[in-house]
C-alpha cells in the first residue's frame, strides 16, 4: 500500500492558527498532481508545535479529502512519541481519524537500546491493528533503529509494513531491502537520495520537495519503476538544486517559505522555528524560479 511518491504534508497556519481550508487545497493539489500517498502530521508537519486537538484535525481533513478522490491516495499519520505507552493510544486514535497506516518515529531523547527498540514496536504491534511504519531518522532522535532490528521485528510482526529510512546511509537502505525486501518496503526519508534507494530496491519517497513539485516527484518514481531509468535521472537532476535549497535550514523552514512564496499557504512558522534568514530565502526564491516554479 505504501509505495511511491509519498508527501510529508506542511500545516498551514494564518495568524497563528490552523488554516483549514488551505490544507484542504493543498491536498486536492497534491492529488490532482498524481502523488501516490499523503503523510499527515510528520516532521514536516510541525507536529511537535501542533496540540492534539490540532493534530487530530489535520489528519482528520486529509483522511477525509482523500476519501473523496477518484482514485484511492493512501493516508499515513504520524503517531509516534518517546512513550511506548502514549504511542499505542495515539495508533488507536489516528485509526479512528481515518488513517490508513500510521508512521511511528524511534523513541526520541530516551534513546533505547535495539532491544529497547525492537520491545517497543512489538508492543506497539501486540496493542494496535493498525499497519506500521517505522521512522528512523537518527539526526533527530539521538538513536538509529539497525537492520538486523528492523528484521526481527518484522519477520515476527506484519503489521510493520514499512521503513521511511533518513539515516542518510544508503548502505544501511541496502542492508534492510537484502535482509527484509520481501516483507518491508524501504521508503527514503530523504529527497536527494531517492533515485539512489530505489536503485538499491526502495520502493519511494516520503518527500519534502513533493509539497511544491508534486507532478515530477511522483513521475520520477514511476519511471524508475517502469525501467525509465534516464527519464527517471532527468527528473532527479532536475529536482537537485531545488532540494538542496530546501535543506539550507531546519526541515520545514525552507519548504513552509516556498509554499508561502508559491501562495499555496501563508509561509508561517511556529516557534521554536523561525523563518528563513534573507540570505536563504533569496537562494530559495532563485532555485525555484530556475526550477520553473511562480513565485
Amino acid at each position: 500500500m505504501f509505495r511511491g511518491a509519498i508527501t510529508a504534508l506542511v500545516t498551514p497556519f494564518r495568524n497563528g492558527e490552523l488554516d483549514i481550508d488551505a490544507l484542504e487545497k493543498h491536498v486536492r493539489w497534491q492529488i490532482e498532481q498524481g502523488i501516490d500517498g499523503l503523510l499527515a502530521c510528520g516532521t514536516t508537519g510541525e507536529t511537535p508545535a501542533l496540540t492534539e486537538d490540532e493534530q487530530n484535525q489535520v489528519i482528520s481533513t486529509v483522511a477525509r479529502i482523500a476519501s473523496q478522490a477518484d482514485r484511492k491516495v493512501p493516508v499515513l499519520a504520524g503517531a509516534g512519541t518517546n512513550s511506548t505507552e502514549k504511542t499505542i493510544k495515539r495508533v488507536n486514535q489516528v485509526k479512528e481519524l481515518g488513517a490508513d497506516a500510521a508512521l511511528v518515529v524511534t523513541p526520541y531523547y530516551n534513546k533505547p537500546t535495539q532491544e529497547g527498540l525492537y520491545r517497543h514496536y512489538a508492543e506497539i504491534c501486540e496493542q494496535t491493528d493498525l499497519p506500521i511504519v517505522i521512522y528512523n531518522v537518527p539526526s533527530r532522535t539521538g538513536g538509529n533503529i539497525l537492520p538486523a532490528t528492523v528484521q526481527r521485528i518484522a519477520e515476527k510482526y506484519d503489521k510493520i509494513v514499512a521503513v521511511k529510512e533518513a539515516s542518510g546511509s544508503v548502505d544501511q537502505s541496502t542492508d534492510i531491502v537484502r535482509r527484509c525486501g520481501g516483507k518491508v518496503a524501504v521508503l527514503s526519508g530523504d529527497d536527494s537520495l531517492t533515485l539512489p534507494i530505489m536503485a538499491v530496491g526502495g520502493k519511494g519517497v516520503v518527500s519534502v520537495v513533493s509539497n511544491v513539485a508534486p507532478y515530477d516527484t511522483a513521475n520520477m518514481v514511476r519511471f524508475f519503476e517502469q525501467g525509465e531509468f534516464a527519464a527517471a535521472l532527468t527528473i532527479h537532476q532536475k529536482l537537485f538544486p531545488l532540494v538542496k535549497a530546501l535543506f539550507a535550514e531546519t526541515n520545514p523552514g525552507p519548504v513552509k517559505a516556498a509554499t508561502g512564496l508559491m501562495g499555496i499557504n501563508s509561509g508561517e512558522v511556529r516557534l521554536p522555528l523561525a523563518p528563513v534568514s534573507e540570505e536563504n530565502l533569496a537562494k530559495l526564491r532563485q532555485a525555484m524560479l530556475a526550477y520553473g516554479l511562480a513565485v
